[in-house]
């Protein structure tokens, strides 16, 4: 009989909760242990003490542990290169390397490379002065939208409705380095339904996921600032087989072949931010790993086991992943003040009463009890027969929860739940 399997998955959030109860569902898997982890995540996993930035001490511990296979959640940990550290050591890793991560870590690489490979997305220039990137803003169109081009924690995006808020925006990240020391990207304003595209990619294979939709701003309506995101739903109803065709094929394979040509092949998830226009999908943005909070509605339908979908991947062996027709909705239970400044400590209860999935993002144990830890706190999901079955039945299960100190949104999924 063959040992069973252990896995290391780095991270600390809701989404590395979901991968780990994912992968908790494989018959081959005997160990999971999670870097650094969290209150919740302890529950499904061992936790260990390191930082998602520790190549040296996560490489060292997956060596010594002979960990079978470690799967990298969060951006900071592939920009740190904790990839290309695991490769060389001989070591099995689901993430890309430091170079084909740059597609998340450096818009302007990213949008050299779709332009280069006539990938569709929006018009841009990039800047790095502040007095020729407010003139360029002048002599446009409002809205526009300014990024900033490196690592930002989902925060360096503003769509600026007018001249005050580009300047605001520009200044904040080009004279105040609010962001750190670098250039802007800005580009035009895409109109339509945004969506989110993950696709798992072994160099020139894409083996996609199932859609979602997640909501950044805080409050309802989508209103207030933006977050790292507030729920999600998946499936995506208004994209069609057709569009969700072409955005495969126009796009995340292309990205993918792409990405080899220029010597940076990519194994990982591929995310696509994509936005459906009336000239059909066009990229906003991509990122080099798993959504969040699109993770926690897209995992609990896949229905094959995960662990070999990810050597799948890793080994580029074809592989057609099950899904269920079940409908998943997952909202998240903040911070008051978040993405503001918050208050930490309120104890939750009612979590034991829950029968969907939650998914633990900022919590922490003391006395036995789950406490406030985090702007994100929690993440409750559950599933239906279709979006308004789901709605439900996620609403019945965030009303069994106390504690005053959080808040959610109320219209998760609302635009579709009729359609």
């Amino acid at each position: 009989m063959e040992k069973e399997k252990k896995v290391l998955v780095v991270g600390s959030g809701g989404r590395e909760h979901a991968i780990v109860k994912s992968l908790a569902k494989s018959p081959k898997i005997g160990k999971i242990y999670c870097a650094p982890g969290n209150a919740g995540i302890a529950q499904d996993a061992e936790c260990i003490n390191l930082k998602v930035d520790d190549v040296e001490g996560i490489t060292n511990f997956a060596q010594r542990n002979q960990i079978d296979l470690t799967v990298v959640g969060p951006e900071a940990a592939l920009v740190a290169g904790l990839s290309d550290a695991m490769q060389s050591c001989g070591l099995k890793v689901f993430g890309p390397t430091k170079g084909a991560a740059q597609i998340e870590s450096s818009k302007e690489f990213a949008k050299k490379l779709m332009s280069k490979y006539h990938i569709p997305t929006a018009k841009y220039e990039s800047f790095s002065d502040f007095n020729k990137a407010l003139d360029y803003v002048k002599s446009g169109t409002f809205p526009t939208v300014i990024k900033y081009d490196g690592l930002a924690a989902g925060k360096g995006v503003v769509v600026a409705l007018n001249l005050e808020e580009a300047e605001k925006a520009l200044s904040d990240m080009l004279n105040d380095h609010k962001f750190g020391n670098d250039k802007v990207i800005i580009e035009e304003f895409l109109q339509g339904p945004e969506f989110s595209f993950m696709c798992f990619v072994s160099g020139d294979k894409v083996y996609p996921l199932e859609l979602a939709q997640d909501h950044k701003r805080a409050y309802d309506g989508d209103k207030g600032p933006n977050t790292g995101g507030m729920g999600a739903y998946s499936p995506v109803p208004f994209v069609s087989p057709e569009m969700h065709k072409k955005a495969l094929n126009d796009i995340m394979i292309p990205t993918a072949k792409a990405l080899v040509k220029e010597g940076v092949p990519f194994c990982g998830v591929l995310y696509g931010g994509l936005i459906l226009t009336e000239d059909g999908p066009k990229v906003i943005e991509f990122n080099a790993r798993f959504g969040d909070p699109e993770t926690e509605v897209v995992l609990p339908r896949l229905e094959s086991d995960i662990f070999d979908f990810f050597n799948a991947a890793i080994d580029g062996y074809d592989f057609i992943p099950q899904w269920s027709h079940d409908a998943v909705i997952g909202v998240v239970l903040a911070s008051k003040g978040y993405p503001g400044s918050y208050e930490k400590g309120a104890e939750i209860k009612g979590l034991d009463n829950i029968e969907g999935e939650v998914f633990h993002m900022g919590t922490e144990l003391k006395d036995g009890k789950f406490h406030v830890a985090g702007g994100r706190v929690l993440m409750v999901t559950a599933h239906g027969d279709d979006l308004p079955q789901a709605n439900l039945n996620v609403r019945k299960e965030i009303a069994l929860i106390e504690c005053p100190g959080l808040f959610h949104r109320t219209d998760i999924g609302k635009a579709v739940l009729n359609q």
